[in-house]
């Protein structure tokens, strides 16, 4: 299978994980707060890389410190944080949505941080997409206005951060093999979760006996081995063989697969909702249109 078939397939593989992984966040939030899933997902992540790709490690250099620190900050840390906390209020298939702005930030940051150059087609996408954001957002406020959406704003800088994330990784660490990168990546946030999860009281209340508890670790389980290991493997992967646009434009699809689980799980979503994300959806793929 040459690139150009493998890149779509990772794209096809990450938007049905990561479309899933919004509804598992949820479940998960029934038996832990938002601080303690965040830091919780990197602990179990950071123990099932090591354990089964500790050898990667050793190809690192020098010269990818610096950018395994930042990657491991704009890419994991702190959206990890964000998106728990915007979830709790906002339905997941919304987040899922809002998401969709990454290829945007990836192409405004590439464009003027990184060096990359954007087509007028794509500053129309931007905008369109913006939009759509709005509407979104705005009627969201109006058919749940029991859900803070004030918290979209957690989502957008999220995906601020995942979008630096795809442009240092095809830029800085294009030479480096994609699970290293990832591996490196939770090697170095185990401790700082650890710190966090202490100064919760997640130690203190646990009880083996409490069945929600158990039931959302099972589920941040899944969410921290396929969601998380595995899922940002590929997407380093995929970055490495295409480019960060196109890597970030699996968020196209992630809120196909987020509304489904949502509508399932019996959430809200409005005619004018659909229609926003449309909207959005257009403006992302004139984003990513060639010509």
């Amino acid at each position: 299978m040459n690139n150009q078939q493998l890149k779509w397939l990772y794209l096809i593989l990450l938007s049905l994980v990561w479309g899933s992984s919004f509804i598992l966040m949820k479940k998960a939030l029934l038996g832990v707060t938002p601080i303690q899933l965040g830091a919780l997902r990197m602990i179990f992540t950071a123990i099932f890389l090591l354990s089964v790709a500790f050898p990667s490690l050793k190809k690192i250099q020098k010269k990818h410190y610096k950018y395994i620190v930042y990657t491991s900050l704009a890419g994991t840390f702190i959206p990890g944080f964000l998106f728990a906390f915007a979830i709790t209020t906002i339905d997941s298939s919304i987040v899922a949505i809002l998401n969709s702005l990454t290829p945007f930030n990836t192409l405004i940051f590439g464009a003027t941080l990184f060096g990359f150059v954007f087509k007028r087609t794509q500053f129309y996408g931007i905008v369109i997409g913006l939009i759509g954001t709005l509407i979104l957002i705005l009627n969201g406020a109006s058919l749940n206005p029991n859900q803070n959406y004030w918290y979209a704003f957690l989502i957008i800088i999220g995906s601020v951060g995942y979008a630096l994330n795809a442009n240092m990784i095809k830029k800085y660490l294009s030479d480096l093999d994609a699970l290293a990168i990832t591996t490196g990546n939770f090697l170095l946030l185990l401790v700082p979760a650890i710190i966090v999860l202490v100064f919760t009281d997640f130690f203190v209340t646990f009880d083996f006996n409490d069945e929600v508890l158990m039931q959302s670790l099972g589920y941040l389980a899944v969410l921290s081995i396929v969601g998380t290991g595995i899922a940002k493997t590929i997407y380093n992967k995929l970055v490495h063989i295409s480019d960060p646009v196109f890597s970030s434009s699996v968020t196209y699809l992630i809120p196909l697969v987020a509304i489904f689980w949502g509508i399932l799980d019996d959430e809200k979503l409005s005619v004018l909702q659909v229609f926003a994300g449309i909207i959005i959806l257009l403006g992302v793929y004139l984003v990513n249109k060639k010509k």
